[in-house]
């Protein structure tokens, strides 16, 4: 994959901070970001995939009461067998 440069200010703290947890783990100081950037991004998608299913396991019977059980053949039937 194509790599992009990124600059970025930080104050002195939290680049040395960086910088060590980075070298304590082995991996310059990009690498270290750029896991901890893609660790974020799949925490805050499991989290809204996790919510959503919590919330229509919540609301399964709300919905199923307004707009029907949906029909298996994909033919878009509602409660009143049209739509």
């Amino acid at each position: 994959m194509a790599k992009t440069q990124l600059n970025v200010r930080v104050d002195e703290t939290t680049a040395e901070a960086a910088r060590r947890r980075a070298q304590e783990r082995g991996v310059s100081v990009n690498r270290y970001i750029e896991e901890l950037v893609q660790q974020d991004a799949g925490e805050a998608g499991r989290a809204f995939v996790e919510a959503a299913a919590d919330f229509m396991r919540r609301y399964e019977t709300v919905f199923a009461e307004e707009f029907g059980v949906p029909d298996p053949r994909g033919s878009g039937a509602g409660p009143s067998g049209s739509r």
